[in-house]
Protein backbone atom coordinates (compact mmCIF):
# COMPACT_ATOMS: atom_id res chain seq x y z
CA UNK A 1 0.00 0.00 0.00
CA UNK A 2 1.40 3.66 -1.28
CA UNK A 3 2.22 5.48 2.06
CA UNK A 4 -0.63 8.61 2.22
CA UNK A 5 0.51 11.81 1.30
CA UNK A 6 0.11 13.78 4.54
CA UNK A 7 0.54 12.74 8.14
CA UNK A 8 -1.48 14.99 10.82
CA UNK A 9 0.19 14.89 14.18
CA UNK A 10 -2.31 16.13 16.73
CA UNK A 11 -1.51 16.20 20.69
CA UNK A 12 -4.95 15.31 22.42
CA UNK A 13 -4.34 18.20 24.73
CA UNK A 14 -7.86 19.69 24.69
CA UNK A 15 -8.69 22.21 27.68
CA UNK A 16 -11.39 24.04 25.24
CA UNK A 17 -13.32 21.14 24.19
CA UNK A 18 -12.63 21.69 21.14
CA UNK A 19 -10.75 18.10 19.50
CA UNK A 20 -14.06 16.75 18.15
CA UNK A 21 -14.46 19.51 15.78
CA UNK A 22 -10.78 19.78 14.72
CA UNK A 23 -11.10 15.43 14.42
CA UNK A 24 -14.53 16.45 12.31
CA UNK A 25 -12.61 18.84 10.07
CA UNK A 26 -9.97 16.38 9.03
CA UNK A 27 -11.67 13.28 8.30
CA UNK A 28 -14.18 15.56 6.10
CA UNK A 29 -11.61 16.26 3.88
CA UNK A 30 -12.52 15.70 0.11
CA UNK A 31 -9.03 14.22 -0.44
CA UNK A 32 -8.45 10.93 1.69
CA UNK A 33 -4.74 9.95 1.40
CA UNK A 34 -4.05 10.98 4.91
CA UNK A 35 -3.36 9.70 8.41
CA UNK A 36 -4.24 11.25 11.49
CA UNK A 37 -1.82 10.16 14.75
CA UNK A 38 -3.84 11.50 18.10
CA UNK A 39 -1.00 11.56 20.46
CA UNK A 40 -2.60 10.39 24.13
CA UNK A 41 -1.20 10.92 26.89
CA UNK A 42 -2.29 10.70 30.48
CA UNK A 43 -3.68 14.00 31.62
CA UNK A 44 -7.03 15.46 32.44
CA UNK A 45 -7.66 17.61 29.47
CA UNK A 46 -6.70 14.67 26.91
CA UNK A 47 -10.47 12.66 25.93
CA UNK A 48 -9.19 9.05 26.15
CA UNK A 49 -12.61 7.81 25.19
CA UNK A 50 -13.63 10.82 22.85
CA UNK A 51 -10.06 9.53 21.04
CA UNK A 52 -10.53 5.79 21.36
CA UNK A 53 -14.01 6.50 19.39
CA UNK A 54 -12.47 7.83 16.47
CA UNK A 55 -9.84 5.46 16.49
CA UNK A 56 -12.64 2.55 15.99
CA UNK A 57 -14.53 4.69 13.54
CA UNK A 58 -12.06 5.62 11.06
CA UNK A 59 -8.99 3.56 10.07
CA UNK A 60 -7.02 6.77 9.15
CA UNK A 61 -6.98 7.43 12.81
CA UNK A 62 -4.06 6.18 15.05
CA UNK A 63 -3.58 6.58 18.62
CA UNK A 64 -0.19 6.64 19.92
CA UNK A 65 -0.49 6.37 23.73
CA UNK A 66 2.10 7.84 26.03
CA UNK A 67 2.66 6.39 29.86
CA UNK A 68 3.66 9.84 30.87
CA UNK A 69 2.61 13.63 30.47
CA UNK A 70 4.89 15.11 28.24
CA UNK A 71 5.13 18.92 26.73
CA UNK A 72 3.41 19.57 23.28
CA UNK A 73 7.19 19.52 21.61
CA UNK A 74 7.51 15.53 23.06
CA UNK A 75 4.03 14.81 22.05
CA UNK A 76 4.81 16.27 18.58
CA UNK A 77 8.16 14.55 18.01
CA UNK A 78 6.37 11.07 19.44
CA UNK A 79 3.90 11.53 16.67
CA UNK A 80 6.14 12.26 13.69
CA UNK A 81 8.40 8.94 14.66
CA UNK A 82 5.46 6.62 13.70
CA UNK A 83 4.53 9.04 11.05
CA UNK A 84 3.94 6.82 7.60
CA UNK A 85 3.08 10.17 5.43
CA UNK A 86 5.22 11.80 2.71
CA UNK A 87 4.45 15.52 4.58
CA UNK A 88 3.99 16.23 7.96
CA UNK A 89 1.30 18.49 9.65
CA UNK A 90 1.69 19.33 13.01
CA UNK A 91 -1.83 20.51 14.74
CA UNK A 92 -3.47 21.16 18.09
CA UNK A 93 -7.00 21.12 18.93
CA UNK A 94 -8.47 24.29 18.25
CA UNK A 95 -7.58 24.06 14.73
CA UNK A 96 -10.08 23.81 11.65
CA UNK A 97 -9.52 23.23 8.47
CA UNK A 98 -11.89 23.46 5.28
CA UNK A 99 -12.94 20.54 3.84
CA UNK A 100 -10.66 20.95 0.57
CA UNK A 101 -8.04 21.86 2.09
CA UNK A 102 -5.65 18.73 1.35
CA UNK A 103 -6.74 18.74 -2.21
CA UNK A 104 -6.35 22.13 -2.59
CA UNK A 105 -2.10 20.80 -0.69
CA UNK A 106 -2.44 18.10 -3.35
CA UNK A 107 -2.57 20.04 -5.90
CA UNK A 108 -0.35 22.46 -5.51
CA UNK A 109 2.71 19.84 -5.00
CA UNK A 110 1.89 18.13 -7.81
CA UNK A 111 2.45 21.96 -9.68
CA UNK A 112 5.60 22.07 -7.52
CA UNK A 113 7.02 18.47 -7.07
CA UNK A 114 8.41 17.39 -4.13
CA UNK A 115 9.59 20.47 -1.33
CA UNK A 116 11.33 20.44 2.01
CA UNK A 117 8.60 22.54 3.16
CA UNK A 118 5.01 23.92 1.70
CA UNK A 119 3.53 27.05 3.77
CA UNK A 120 0.02 27.86 3.83
CA UNK A 121 -2.36 30.49 4.83
CA UNK A 122 -4.32 30.90 8.14
CA UNK A 123 -7.23 32.52 9.68
CA UNK A 124 -8.26 33.45 13.12
CA UNK A 125 -11.44 33.10 14.66
CA UNK A 126 -12.16 34.36 18.01
CA UNK A 127 -15.49 35.69 19.69
CA UNK A 128 -17.24 35.67 16.06
CA UNK A 129 -14.55 38.08 14.31
CA UNK A 130 -11.98 36.35 12.07
CA UNK A 131 -8.97 37.73 10.15
CA UNK A 132 -6.03 36.75 8.31
CA UNK A 133 -3.09 35.88 10.12
CA UNK A 134 0.07 37.78 9.97
CA UNK A 135 2.11 36.09 7.30
CA UNK A 136 -0.71 36.64 4.63
CA UNK A 137 0.83 39.63 2.62
CA UNK A 138 4.84 37.87 2.53
CA UNK A 139 2.85 34.50 1.24
CA UNK A 140 1.15 36.50 -1.39
CA UNK A 141 4.18 38.40 -2.53
CA UNK A 142 6.23 34.90 -2.76
CA UNK A 143 4.57 34.24 -6.23
CA UNK A 144 4.12 30.92 -7.85
CA UNK A 145 8.03 29.57 -7.87
CA UNK A 146 9.52 26.99 -5.90
CA UNK A 147 12.60 28.91 -3.77
CA UNK A 148 15.07 28.74 -1.43
CA UNK A 149 15.33 30.72 1.95
CA UNK A 150 18.26 32.67 -0.20
CA UNK A 151 15.70 33.99 -2.13
CA UNK A 152 12.78 34.63 -0.39
CA UNK A 153 14.88 36.06 3.22
CA UNK A 154 11.86 37.78 4.29
CA UNK A 155 9.99 34.59 5.31
CA UNK A 156 12.08 34.31 8.48
CA UNK A 157 10.20 37.74 9.64
CA UNK A 158 7.18 35.84 9.38
CA UNK A 159 5.80 34.31 12.80
CA UNK A 160 7.59 31.22 13.34
CA UNK A 161 3.81 28.70 13.47
CA UNK A 162 4.60 24.84 12.63
CA UNK A 163 1.06 24.69 11.53
CA UNK A 164 0.96 26.61 8.73
CA UNK A 165 3.34 24.25 6.40
CA UNK A 166 3.96 21.23 5.59
CA UNK A 167 6.80 19.41 5.91
CA UNK A 168 8.36 16.53 4.48
CA UNK A 169 8.95 13.22 5.75
CA UNK A 170 12.82 13.09 7.18
CA UNK A 171 13.05 16.80 7.29
CA UNK A 172 11.87 17.16 10.81
CA UNK A 173 13.75 18.92 13.25
CA UNK A 174 13.70 18.31 16.81
CA UNK A 175 11.41 20.00 18.75
CA UNK A 176 12.58 21.02 22.40
CA UNK A 177 11.25 21.00 25.66
CA UNK A 178 9.24 23.94 27.19
CA UNK A 179 7.35 26.68 25.73
CA UNK A 180 7.70 28.06 22.17
CA UNK A 181 9.35 24.64 20.95
CA UNK A 182 7.78 25.78 17.25
CA UNK A 183 10.04 28.46 17.11
CA UNK A 184 13.82 26.79 17.07
CA UNK A 185 12.13 23.92 14.95
CA UNK A 186 10.44 25.95 11.74
CA UNK A 187 14.00 27.72 11.60
CA UNK A 188 15.88 25.08 11.39
CA UNK A 189 13.37 23.36 8.76
CA UNK A 190 13.66 26.69 6.80
CA UNK A 191 17.64 26.79 7.41
CA UNK A 192 17.88 23.14 6.26
CA UNK A 193 15.21 23.45 3.10
CA UNK A 194 16.33 23.70 -0.53
CA UNK A 195 13.09 23.77 -1.86
CA UNK A 196 10.36 25.58 -0.35
CA UNK A 197 6.94 26.59 -2.29
CA UNK A 198 4.16 28.76 -1.12
CA UNK A 199 0.16 27.97 -1.40
CA UNK A 200 -1.51 30.95 -1.27
CA UNK A 201 -5.02 30.53 0.27
CA UNK A 202 -5.86 30.11 4.12
CA UNK A 203 -5.85 26.41 4.76
CA UNK A 204 -6.43 26.38 9.01
CA UNK A 205 -8.33 28.40 10.96
CA UNK A 206 -6.99 28.82 14.56
CA UNK A 207 -9.86 29.76 17.54
CA UNK A 208 -8.58 31.80 19.47
CA UNK A 209 -7.09 35.28 19.99
CA UNK A 210 -3.61 34.67 20.01
CA UNK A 211 -1.10 31.90 19.92
CA UNK A 212 -0.42 30.27 23.51
CA UNK A 213 1.05 26.87 24.06
CA UNK A 214 -1.71 23.93 24.75
CA UNK A 215 0.52 22.23 27.17
CA UNK A 216 4.15 22.53 28.16
CA UNK A 217 7.06 20.21 30.40
CA UNK A 218 7.84 20.70 33.49
CA UNK A 219 9.37 23.76 33.99
CA UNK A 220 8.23 25.24 31.24
CA UNK A 221 8.03 29.17 31.19
CA UNK A 222 8.00 31.87 29.15
CA UNK A 223 11.65 33.08 29.50
CA UNK A 224 11.88 29.84 27.21
CA UNK A 225 11.10 31.86 23.87
CA UNK A 226 14.89 33.75 25.30
CA UNK A 227 16.58 29.71 24.31
CA UNK A 228 14.59 28.91 21.19
CA UNK A 229 16.09 32.42 19.34
CA UNK A 230 19.65 32.08 20.82
CA UNK A 231 19.51 28.31 19.60
CA UNK A 232 18.28 29.87 15.68
CA UNK A 233 21.00 32.69 15.58
CA UNK A 234 23.48 30.38 16.85
CA UNK A 235 22.14 28.19 13.92
CA UNK A 236 22.72 30.90 11.60
CA UNK A 237 26.41 32.15 12.68
CA UNK A 238 27.08 28.10 12.41
CA UNK A 239 26.28 27.91 8.72
CA UNK A 240 29.62 27.90 5.90
CA UNK A 241 31.50 30.68 5.22
CA UNK A 242 29.89 29.66 1.53
CA UNK A 243 26.52 30.68 3.39
CA UNK A 244 27.24 33.99 4.04
CA UNK A 245 25.21 36.06 1.72
CA UNK A 246 21.96 33.74 2.79
CA UNK A 247 22.89 34.31 6.19
CA UNK A 248 23.79 38.21 5.68
CA UNK A 249 20.48 38.41 3.91
CA UNK A 250 18.15 36.04 6.32
CA UNK A 251 19.69 37.97 9.74
CA UNK A 252 17.34 41.06 9.76
CA UNK A 253 14.15 39.27 8.98
CA UNK A 254 15.33 37.39 11.68
CA UNK A 255 15.84 39.67 14.13
CA UNK A 256 13.22 41.87 13.51
CA UNK A 257 10.76 39.11 14.40
CA UNK A 258 12.73 38.14 17.40
CA UNK A 259 11.97 41.43 18.42
CA UNK A 260 8.47 41.62 17.83
CA UNK A 261 7.95 38.18 19.48
CA UNK A 262 9.76 39.35 22.43
CA UNK A 263 7.62 42.26 22.80
CA UNK A 264 4.47 40.54 22.07
CA UNK A 265 4.93 38.19 25.01
CA UNK A 266 5.68 41.17 27.25
CA UNK A 267 2.74 42.80 26.24
CA UNK A 268 0.50 39.93 26.27
CA UNK A 269 -1.86 39.93 29.49
CA UNK A 270 -1.35 37.15 31.71
CA UNK A 271 2.18 35.97 30.56
CA UNK A 272 4.29 37.55 33.06
CA UNK A 273 3.68 38.10 36.79
CA UNK A 274 4.55 41.86 37.78
CA UNK A 275 7.80 40.29 38.97
CA UNK A 276 9.22 38.86 36.30
CA UNK A 277 8.35 41.85 33.67
CA UNK A 278 11.77 43.39 34.55
CA UNK A 279 14.17 40.54 34.24
CA UNK A 280 12.34 39.64 31.14
CA UNK A 281 12.88 43.28 29.24
CA UNK A 282 16.21 43.40 30.99
CA UNK A 283 16.82 39.94 28.95
CA UNK A 284 15.44 41.00 25.40
CA UNK A 285 17.51 44.09 25.96
CA UNK A 286 20.45 41.86 26.21
CA UNK A 287 20.07 40.16 22.84
CA UNK A 288 18.82 43.00 20.97
CA UNK A 289 22.55 44.22 21.78
CA UNK A 290 24.56 40.46 21.19
CA UNK A 291 22.14 39.59 17.75
CA UNK A 292 22.09 43.25 16.70
CA UNK A 293 22.87 43.00 12.84
CA UNK A 294 25.19 45.77 11.14
CA UNK A 295 23.22 48.45 9.34
CA UNK A 296 20.26 47.41 10.96
CA UNK A 297 17.22 50.08 10.77
CA UNK A 298 14.25 49.69 12.85
CA UNK A 299 10.74 49.80 12.13
CA UNK A 300 8.96 53.35 11.57
CA UNK A 301 6.57 54.70 13.80
CA UNK A 302 5.77 53.81 17.04
CA UNK A 303 6.84 50.50 16.68
CA UNK A 304 10.24 51.94 15.79
CA UNK A 305 9.92 53.69 19.23
CA UNK A 306 9.37 50.75 21.15
CA UNK A 307 12.65 49.79 19.45
CA UNK A 308 14.88 51.80 20.44
CA UNK A 309 13.87 51.60 24.09
CA UNK A 310 14.04 48.33 24.13
CA UNK A 311 17.73 48.79 22.67
CA UNK A 312 18.60 51.44 25.25
CA UNK A 313 16.67 48.92 27.98
CA UNK A 314 14.84 51.87 29.32
CA UNK A 315 12.42 49.67 31.39
CA UNK A 316 10.75 52.00 33.41
CA UNK A 317 9.91 54.29 30.26
CA UNK A 318 8.34 52.00 28.54
CA UNK A 319 6.39 51.12 31.68
CA UNK A 320 5.61 54.68 32.47
CA UNK A 321 4.87 55.45 28.96
CA UNK A 322 2.63 52.88 28.48
CA UNK A 323 4.08 51.73 25.54
CA UNK A 324 2.40 48.20 25.61
CA UNK A 325 -0.43 49.79 23.92
CA UNK A 326 1.22 50.55 20.69
CA UNK A 327 1.65 49.09 17.27
CA UNK A 328 -1.16 46.99 18.24
CA UNK A 329 0.74 44.01 20.22
CA UNK A 330 2.05 43.22 17.21
CA UNK A 331 3.19 39.29 16.92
Amino acid sequence: MAPPLITVVLPAYDEQGQLKECLDSLLGQSFREFEIIVVQTPSEHCPERLVEAYELRDARVRVLRTDTETGIGRARMAGAAHARGQYLLFLDADHLLPEDAFEAMDARLAETGEVDVLLFGHAREYRGKRWPGNAAELLAAAGPEVFSPAERPELFGAPPLVWDRLMRSGTIPAFPDGFYEEVSAVHRSLLAATRVAVLDRECVTIRRRHTLHPAGSEGATHFDVFDRYQSTFELLDAQPAEAEPVTSTVRPHLFTRMIRHYLFVFDLPGCLTRAERPQFFQRAAEHYKRFLPNGYRRPEGREGIKFSLLASNSYATFEVAKFSRLAGGRR
